[in-house]
């Protein structure tokens, strides 16, 4: 659940809807939804793909995310 407010807390900074970050990552929108509501779990490729979509390292969204949530 905290990567998945890590995650919307990104992708709203970077101005994109869930629509948006799923087609840059390649995934579906109903799944990145799924993850920030903190229904779904997540691997880490998925991760790292959704990192590089919003222009962001997966060091730095889990830095974050460490940073808020302990």
């Amino acid at each position: 659940m905290a990567f998945g407010k890590t995650l919307r807390k990104f992708r709203v900074e970077a101005g994109l809807s869930q629509e948006q970050l799923a087609a840059k990552a390649g995934l579906n929108r109903t799944y990145v939804g799924d993850v920030e509501r903190g229904e779904r779990n997540i691997a880490i490729i998925n991760m790292q793909k959704l990192a590089k979509a919003l222009r962001a390292s997966l060091a730095e969204m889990l830095r974050d995310m460490e940073d808020r949530f302990g």
